[in-house]
């Protein structure tokens, strides 16, 4: 892609289209990417959907990238249009409970219903449920690993922490990101801050001269074996 071209924006999806391969946004545009060989990463955004998120899929779009987003079950509530858009634009949509809790603070009860509300807001909105989570703050332990289980997911982690909800510096996050990504990793952000979604677009540019390959978790694990439960922050050698 030329310097300063934007390229449009991938048509919407229906909810209704039969393929389930195209509902999930692996439209034939898009040129499935071997992650056991091609320099990978997946960029994940945690805590919308919010109004701000409107422009990081613009962003997104215009690079023709697809991420993961990981959905607060509330924001979900306040903003399913957006949530939508996400979908329909091809990207991955996982689980990062109702409230935002410390999942190791909470009882099992307690930790399950928080992933089954934002489940069940998510399969709402969409059509179906995920096969994602990520717990708040990293916070993890048997009872959550038992509950996701449960429930059929596989717990996500990061591989790359910019700590862009600390530091809400542009350029900060940018060099962090742009120095600490390797192949095969799964990066942290949060679409609720400006800064962060400012910064994507120069991560997006290096990274893809650096000849890095922009994908969903999903997609970057593909061919691994992922069980519901389990951690994971990276691609693990194949």
């Amino acid at each position: 892609m030329s310097a300063g071209r934007a390229v449009p924006a991938p048509p919407p999806v229906s909810l209704r289209e039969p393929d389930p391969d195209v509902r999930r946004g692996l439209r034939p545009e898009y040129t499935k990417v071997n992650c056991a060989v091609a320099k990978c990463v997946a960029l994940t955004f945690d805590d919308g959907p919010v109004g701000g998120t409107d422009r990081l899929l613009q962003i997104l779009a215009q690079h023709r990238v697809k991420a993961t987003f990981f959905v607060v079950g509330r924001m979900v509530e306040e903003y399913p249009g957006i949530l939508r858009r996400e979908m329909a634009d091809g990207h991955e949509i996982a689980n990062h409970t109702w409230s935002h809790a410390d999942l190791t603070t909470l009882s099992s009860e307690g930790v399950r219903e928080e992933l089954e509300k934002t489940e069940a807001a998510i399969g709402k909105n969409i059509g179906h449920g995920t096969t994602l989570m990520r717990p708040p703050y990293g916070a993890t332990n048997a009872r959550v690993a038992s509950a996701a289980k449960r429930l059929g997911l596989a717990q996500v982690m990061w591989a790359v922490d910019p700590l862009d909800w600390r530091n809400r510096d542009t350029a900060l996050v940018e060099r962090r990101v742009l120095s600490q990504t390797r192949a095969g990793d799964i990066v942290l952000l949060h679409d609720v801050h400006a800064s962060s979604v400012n910064a994507v677009p120069k991560i997006l540019t290096t990274l893809a001269e650096r000849g890095y390959k922009f994908v969903t978790v999903s997609e970057l694990l593909a061919g691994v074996s992922v069980e519901p439960g389990r951690q994971y922050r990276e691609r693990a050698a194949t």
